[in-house]
């Protein structure tokens, strides 16, 4: 695929949708479509790594998925441990750096082994980074970062007056990162449904009317070739 290398996103982030209607559709249980969701996921993080964009940022696990089925939840969770621990293993040959957001304090003990495990295993490479937002919700994420800032105001490490847009980016789980330029939604749902409402203010939008088992590396192309057809103008005339 030809892309004009100068207008390339640096930073994709995908609200990976519609796993269970896909499975529901098959006459299959939910885990199975997040079972091939899983297998998408690998395929594409693959792939954007192959064509040199700098980040991905997945939406894998929200504050709200709780609220789902015990079963369901279990089988998600325990997908997403074994998808740490495999880049875990192949974290010398994918060259691909694992970061999670979000607050892993809610997860099992083995979860959060297997998330400093593979964030340490993959920390030096040089490759796309590929985030991961797990127990993620935007509006904690920024509540969590007003307290971070409150309490360096308290112990007057920072005055008040220091604070901006630039050092709340600073405190967030998305730091030292761009923001994202593109975001995708498949399943042809309209929201954001609670990611990254900060860093995604001047964001691209693309609604893809497909299941997330089903996006494909074509797909990807398109939305790039979709986003490079756009003028972005950050609120500029």
């Amino acid at each position: 695929m030809e892309y004009n290398n100068e207008n390339m996103p640096k930073h994709i982030a995908i609200i990976m949708d519609g796993n269970r209607r896909w499975a529901k559709a098959q006459g299959r249980p939910a885990s199975f479509g997040h079972k091939e969701g899983a297998k998408t996921l690998e395929k594409i993080v693959r792939y954007a790594n192959k064509i040199g964009l700098e980040h991905i940022t997945v939406y894998a696990f929200s504050t709200e998925n709780w609220k789902r089925a015990e079963d369901e939840v279990n089988t998600l969770m325990a997908l997403l441990q074994s998808y740490l621990d495999d880049y875990s293993k192949r974290a010398d040959s994918e060259n691909i750096k694992v970061k999670i957001l979000g607050d892993i304090t809610a997860l099992s003990q083995g979860m959060q082994k297997s998330i400093i495990n593979c964030m340490e295993r993959t920390k030096n490479n040089t490759g796309i980074t590929f985030n991961i937002a797990l127990n993620y919700g935007g509006r904690a994420e920024i509540i969590r970062a007003v307290k971070t800032i409150a309490e360096k105001c308290k112990n007057e490490t920072i005055d008040i007056q220091d604070i901006d847009e630039q050092m709340i980016s600073d405190n967030l789980y998305t730091a030292g990162q761009p923001d994202p330029d593109l975001v995708i939604r498949t399943s042809g749902e309209l929201r954001l449904s609670n990611f990254l409402p900060w860093q995604v203010v001047y964001s691209e939008f693309l609604f893809v009317n497909k299941n997330w088992p089903d996006f494909t590396e074509q797909d990807l192309d398109n939305a790039i070739i979709e986003y490079q057809k756009r003028t972005r103008k950050f609120g500029a005339n």
